[in-house]
């Protein structure tokens, strides 16, 4: 499935297909990898880009750009063209994705709405497409919660609490085991949490709804958590994002979908082989999140044997083109393969050391590119603080290591109160049940995170 041709009218908005030369400063990051993927022959899903430029003419003026949304409809033309669905139809209806992208890596740190064109009848066209009522209110359920957080600015924590409070009452351990009735509830009391705290509704036509969410990815470059990261990794404040728009691809749609992250190698250790996590039956957001436990790559050979060994020649692919390790976000769609967005994938210190040698010796690389490779400040972190092995220690408790070294300070458990105790001299060690992008700040003033 690729995008349609660009039309050699469009000014803000590029097609993933579209002809010249990728720029990653125009397309940002995430953008220019889609474009070289489709390039690439790999299987992405239709999509465009808003581009930077049109961010940055947004953020000056307090108001789109003109042209820009008659551009999105013509590119949102296309992509009905390509799909045979209707964007806002009631009988078979286009859903799409919005997702930030930046021209430098910022994961996390800016905005994303899924399953962009539900309402209450579209809703019901889903349901009657894929025979699948229960899928299209996980759907609906799923958008109402990241357009109300992300775009009219409803309290996160409200939906988790619904959730929480529902998967109680009909004693489910996960969403995934929540029935049409108690999904209607859900998506009713998700309505009430939306009104009752920003006062606003969620627009019922599916451009209306499409532009309220490119904007609030545009002034997500802007927010809290965005900005303390650009100032901790010395990234610009006038680059602006991308907006890729992207068709809907569904790993919720039952035991033949799921979803993953997989790294071409292992990005603690450097190993060469693929590492990564997939869940069956959901989407993107419940990977990242953490809110489910997930299967490690290997458990997908045996569950989608014929999509793990196309995502290994993706990665194969990808590595080969980029001569570089590649983060991969995949969605499996009943039993179809598709690839979402790739990056030059993070890594430990230790491991970027490993892959800069051991891809001098495959070719990818040559000796003085290795050494460009690794930051002088990834050295300092492989002399982090460690504990004595051999001293006597009594653990409490023990987890995943996600980065090396070792802390000590006193137990804080929220961000805000991080910052506060360590500008007043204090050591502190930031504990979270899960930790988010909301927590940046706190993170980067505490001396470690539990």
């Amino acid at each position: 499935m690729i995008a349609p041709a660009a039309s050699t009218t469009l000014r803000w908005v590029r097609t993933f297909d579209g002809d010249g030369a990728i720029d990653k400063g125009l397309l940002g990051g995430k953008g220019a990898n889609l474009a070289t993927m489709v390039r690439l022959g790999l299987p992405v899903p239709a999509g465009f880009t808003i581009t930077t430029e049109a961010c940055c003419a947004y953020l000056a003026d307090g108001r789109p750009p003109a042209g820009l949304m008659d551009e999105v409809r013509t590119a949102i033309a296309g992509l009905e063209a390509v799909t045979g669905c209707t964007f806002g139809g009631a009988t078979d209806p286009l859903l799409v994705s919005v997702r930030s992208g930046a021209a430098f890596s910022m994961p996390g740190m800016m905005d994303t709405v899924l399953d962009l064109g539900l309402d209450a009848t579209t809703v019901e066209g889903l349901a009657r497409r894929t025979g699948d009522e229960r899928f299209a209110l996980d759907s609906w359920r799923r958008f109402l919660q990241m357009f109300g957080r992300v775009v009219l600015g409803a309290p996160g924590e409200q939906f988790e609490t619904a959730i929480a409070r529902r998967l109680a009452m009909v004693g489910a351990a996960t969403e995934r085991d929540l029935d049409v009735v108690a999904l209607r509830l859900l998506v009713d009391e998700f309505e009430s949490i939306i009104g009752g705290t920003t006062g606003r509704t969620v627009p019922a036509g599916a451009h209306q709804q499409l532009e309220a969410a490119i904007l609030a990815v545009f002034d997500s470059w802007n927010g809290r958590r965005a900005r303390d990261y650009r100032m901790l990794e010395g990234i610009a404040d006038d680059l602006g994002t991308a907006v890729n728009v992207q068709v809907m691809v569904f790993g919720n749609t039952g035991e033949r979908s799921g979803t993953g992250v997989v790294f071409s190698r292992d990005p603690a250790t450097g190993e060469r082989r693929p590492y990564g996590d997939f869940l069956v039956d959901a989407q993107g957001e419940d990977v990242v999140a953490g809110i489910r436990t997930t299967q490690p790559l290997a458990e997908m050979a045996t569950a989608f044997p014929d999509c793990h060994e196309r995502l290994l020649g993706v990665l194969r692919t990808l590595e080969r083109h980029e001569r570089d390790m590649c983060d991969v976000e995949f969605t499996i769609e009943n039993g179809r393969l598709f690839v979402l967005q790739t990056r030059i994938g993070k890594r430990t210190a230790s491991a970027a050391l490993r892959m800069a040698v051991e891809m001098v010796d495959e070719g990818l690389i040559d000796r003085r590119e290795a050494v460009l490779r690794v930051d002088p400040s990834q050295l300092d972190h492989v002399l982090h603080p460690q504990f004595d092995p051999s001293a006597r220690i009594e653990v409490l408790t023990s987890g995943p290591g996600a980065s090396p070294g070792a802390a000590v300070g006193a137990v804080c458990f929220d961000a805000d109160d991080a910052v506060t105790r360590r500008a007043a001299g204090q050591r502190v060690v930031l504990v979270r049940t899960e930790t988010s992008p909301e927590d940046l700040h706190g993170i980067v003033a505490a001396e470690g995170i539990l």
